[in-house]
Parts: structure tokens; sequence; C-alpha cells
């Protein structure tokens, strides 16, 4: 039998003077190459944009996404003293909706607040809603921490090159397009494809398009906002009208533009339904759309995966010898800035600027990586020279300039700090993918039970040209709950995609990141594992599930084989016997019969 360990999910290291395929580029000349790497499981969807081969911004969806989806709410409770209300809209928590945001959006783009916005913000909530009150809303901040969702009532449809707004009534053109020209040429066409009752904000995207591109796409969002309203109808509040589009959807309707040079994707199916979506909004970018069909995984083919592990890392280190030390708190996030081993080689403040033009480009590259959102402050290494803080200042704005997320600075303080908004709509890339520790309850983060399980599956992918037809897998009891899945369903499907056997055992002494992976047969490992058979009776240690939102009960055995018990609630902490009714390769279910002998 063929042993391989692998410890605390990390893949093998490559050789950083052999770069990995993929990361050339060619099209410098023209700027840089921009490549949207997607990566495509039952469980996942990860996506990457490279920029000369450089990993810039990286995404991942899990579970649907609830910014920008449309809910049919009922009001709960109305509170004068906060100007604001809550509403049910079918999650766990209630939403908050701020008075601003049931007034209709009121003038143009270069009026940041009208008179008549002013007026109306003076309007108490109570006069605009009771409890008990249908109203709908649409997500524009996603569940945080202990936070509900916040919603508004003024809705908005993102398209390709323009996004709709029902009952606003106002055209917009993007800040972004500088062009004074452009800008009026825009202006003009809205004017005249703005349908009755919508307003219209002419998105970046539409620079040089003609007013037929724009003409469509605003033809495609007033069908799909009929469609909602029908929707709304037909549905009892609390309830979801309308869902936002899928990650990948939204990157093709939002990034895949003129810019990027490819888009790799390494789902046959995925593939064929951004070809699809790109005919209807993109039609001269589908040839760019490249399915990957390589026995390497992808983001190993781009070497992704060993940048991936920077994200989660506290202290992110510079190639002149620094280090960013980055600390994601609810309030804000703090970014200190270290000289490290640098140690320059003519003046000190000619040392201070190199550092701090050098985190300045790390901690751009941190924000867009991360998506890191609120309040954040970069606290740089002191410089005297006022040029010098000029300087910095104008790299680091300019920098901000290529962040596709909207971003307010401020000036850089006689301490040296320079504090920045960054728009927030959800958890960042870093708490998306962790989970508070249980150990230091808070303080610290670590890899989530998802996370780990979903390592082990790729190192399994990769072990796949070795010889057997099977796997053992050993890792922490949380981690086998996450790779077994709720009734067994995430193994039962990994088998049939391997078309191996998978035994998955418990190691009570393993650490939460920690796991084993052995190659071997089926035969093999019945022999030494299976001894187990139907209408067995035998004891286990009742415990709680690992997933929060289950209300369920496992057991386990002494050898670490995972047990689901169809109750057993009054045993949980102790041992009790059970009479197995259905065996697995890495789980059984089972009936609690009596309780056990002493807890062990």
């Amino acid at each position: 039998m063929n042993n391989a360990r692998s410890v605390r999910g990390r893949k093998p290291r490559r050789n950083p003077e052999s770069a990995p395929p993929g990361l050339t580029g060619t099209n410098r000349g023209n700027g840089p190459q921009k490549e949207i790497i997607v990566n495509v499981s039952n469980r996942e969807t990860r996506i990457a944009l490279l920029e000369d081969g450089r990993l810039m911004e990286y995404r991942v969806e899990r579970e649907e996404r609830v910014v920008g989806s449309i809910f049919k709410g009922i009001v709960q409770n109305v509170l004068p003293g906060m100007d604001a209300a809550f509403v049910d809209i079918g999650l766990e928590r209630n939403a908050f909706l701020y008075v601003a945001d049931i007034i209709p959006d009121e003038g143009s783009d270069t009026s940041p607040a009208s008179i008549k916005r002013s007026e109306l913000r003076r309007r108490k909530i109570k006069d605009l809603l009771k409890p008990g009150q249908q109203v709908m809303v649409q997500v524009t901040k996603g569940p945080r921490g202990t936070k509900g969702a916040r919603v508004s009532t003024r809705i908005a449809l993102p398209g390709r090159y323009v996004v709709l707004m029902p009952e606003s009534g106002s055209v917009g053109v993007s800040r972004k397009i500088d062009d004074r020209t452009e800008r009026d040429r825009l202006r003009k066409i809205g004017d005249r494809i703005i349908p009755d009752g919508f307003g219209l904000i002419l998105r970046t995207e539409c620079e040089g398009r003609t007013e037929g591109e724009l003409r469509a796409d605003v033809a495609f969002l007033q069908s799909l906002w009929g469609d909602v309203m029908k929707a709304a109808k037909k549905m009892r509040a609390p309830a979801c009208v309308h869902k936002d589009q899928t990650l990948l959807f939204r990157t093709v309707r939002d990034m895949f533009g003129e810019n990027i040079t490819k888009m790799v994707i390494d789902d046959p199916d995925e593939y064929e339904k951004v070809h699809l979506v790109a005919a209807m909004v993109a039609p001269s970018m589908r040839e760019k759309i490249v399915l990957f069909d390589k026995d390497t995984p992808l983001f190993d083919f781009y070497g992704i995966e060993k940048e991936l592990e920077r994200i989660m890392q506290h202290k992110v280190p510079l190639k002149s010898g620094g280090t960013l030390v980055i600390d994601e708190m609810e309030a804000l996030t703090a970014i200190d800035v270290n000289t490290g081993k640098q140690v320059g080689s003519s003046s000190l403040n000619e040392t201070i600027l190199k550092a701090n033009l050098e985190a300045s480009d790390e901690i751009l590259r941190q924000l867009r990586l991360r998506d890191m959102g609120g309040i954040i402050v970069c606290d740089f290494i002191d410089m005297e020279s006022e040029a010098d803080k000029k300087r910095l200042m104008t790299h680091f704005t300019d920098g901000l300039s290529q962040d596709r997320a909207r971003t307010r600075v401020g000036r850089i303080s006689s301490l040296g700090l320079i504090e920045l908004t960054r728009k927030r709509t959800g958890e960042s890339v870093t708490q998306e993918i962790t989970e508070i520790c249980p150990m230091c309850t808070g303080v610290g983060r670590i890899a989530s039970k998802e996370t780990v399980s979903l390592w082990i599956e790729r190192d399994m992918w990769r072990k796949m040209q070795e010889a057997g037809n099977a796997f053992l897998v050993e890792c922490h009891p949380a981690v086998v709950e996450a790779l077994i899945g709720l009734d067994g369903e995430n193994v039962e499907e990994l088998e049939h995609e391997m078309r191996r056997g998978i035994y998955i055992r418990a190691n009570f002494d393993m650490e939460y990141e920690e796991y084993e992976i052995r190659n071997g047969t089926i035969e093999e490992f019945d022999r030494q594992y299976m001894g187990y058979r139907r209408a067995q009776v035998m004891e286990a240690n009742v415990r709680r599930s690992a997933f929060e939102n289950a209300n369920k009960v496992v057991g386990w055995t002494d050898a670490g084989f995972y047990i689901e018990l169809l109750d057993g609630m009054s045993h949980i902490g102790g041992r009790a016997k059970v009479c197995l009714q259905d065996i697995r390769r890495s789980y059984a279910v089972a009936d609690v019969i009596l309780p056990g002998s002493a807890l062990r």
C-alpha cells in the first residue's frame, strides 16, 4: 500500500525558479494581460483575476448570495429613535431599513443631495412605515457577524451597460467616465432610451457603446422587472421574489470586458452556460472563453493555490524584506508596515520611502485580493519630508483608481496614517473562507471545516494517478462531518465522480487543519476498517454535530467511525449503546437503544 501524508492541508511546493504555465504574458505592450480563471466544483465556485500572471482578485461562492436579491418583506418593528425599521425578509435575522433608504433617489449623479431629497429626509420613519406593512426591498449589504442584512426600497437592476431603477426617473452617468464629450453623448442617449417610470445609470462599460446596444440592455432589464412584479403578486411575504445572479454570471456581466485577454473555465457545463450568457451580453468576447481540459488541476496549473495561502496569513512578506501585518476586525481593518530586514543603501529617508512605496503596492493588491471593506487604516513608516509624503499619497491614490470598488481616501496624517473607506457589501474573502477559532474565540482565525474538507478533496484528485482503487482519509472529527456531508451526500457523490472507494475516519489526536490520505484497495481497507454488520449493537460517544445550525446528534466509535444517530439528544456528552441500521464505508446510521458504560 502506498502511503502519503499531507499535513495542515498544504499543497506541494513549486520550484520558484520555474514559472508555471499560463503565467507568461504576451500582451504587455497594450497594458497588463488580464486573465479570469474559473474553477468550478460541486460545492464551490472560485474565480481569480490574474494581471500579467499575478493574482490580483479572488472571489469564492459556496452558497446562495443574498446581496442584490429582492424580497417581499413584512415590517416587524419601527424605531423612531433610530429612524429605522426592522423587516422580516425570511432570513435568520431581520433586515435593517434606514429612513434614507426608503426615499427615492432624486437628482443626477452630479448632485449628491438635492434640496428635495434633503427635505424628504426630515420626514420621520413612523410617517413612512407601520408594523405589519408589506414592503419590497433589495439587499444592499449582506448579514455580517451578529448584524442582519441592510436593505433599501430603492431597487436597482444591474445589466451589462446600464442599471435600471424602478420608480426613480433620473439619468446618471458613471463617475469613472472622465471624458466630458462622452458623458454628454451618453446622457443624451440615456434621455432617449429611459422608459417611463424608471431611472437609469449608465455604467462604465457603456463607454463607446452604440444606442442600439444600450437600448437592448434596457429592454432586457425592463422584462426582468416585469417578471419580478409578477412573482411578487403571487408570493406571500416574507419571500424572495428575485435572486441575484451567481458569482460566475456576475463576473461575465461586470468584469468580462475588452481589457480581458481570456477566461479559462474547467467545467464543461459552466463553459457552455458562459458561452450562452456571453452571446447575450458580449457576443464579440465569446472567442476569448477557453475550456481547460488538462489533467493538472486548474489553480495548480496557473500557480494560484500557493498564492491563496497568503490570503489567510497575518503577516504578508514584501520582496525587499519588509512585511505587512493585517488585522481584520469588526469595526475596521488595520494594516501595519514594517521594514523588517530592509536596511537600504544610501540614507534613512530613502529607505523609508522605498519601503512605503513597496508596501503601498502590496496594500492596494491586498485590498482587492481579500475584498476588504469598511474603514481601513494603513500605518506607514513615519516620514519627515513633506515631498516624500506627497509622493506616497499620489502613488497610493493613483493605485486606487484601478480598484473597481468605490473608495474614499483621506490625507496622510502626522502619524503616518492613511485612512480610507472601501465599499463593503458582505464578508471579506478572508472571513468567507475562515471561521472563528474555537480555541481563541475570535482573536485569530483558522481555516473552516468546509475549507479543510475541500483541501482534502483537491489532494485526493491530485493522487488519482497513483495506484489503488480506494482512499483512506484520517482527519479531525469536525472535518469528517464536513467531508461526509449531510446524509452522506458529499462523500457518495465524490466516490461516484472519482470511481474510488473512500474511507473516512476521525483521528482525535490530529489538529484542526491536519489530515492524512493513504492510497490502497477496497479489499485491503474493507478487511482493516469495516468490521461492522447490520443490526450490530455497539457503544459510541454521543456528541452534538459540529455544524452549529444542524439540530442533530452524532456518535463516534473509539476507532473514529462516524455514526449518524436518529435520536439520542438526552445522551449528549456520554456514551450509549447503538444499533446499526445502515452501514457505508465512511459512516453508519444507528438508533440509540440504551445508556452505555461510564464515559471513557
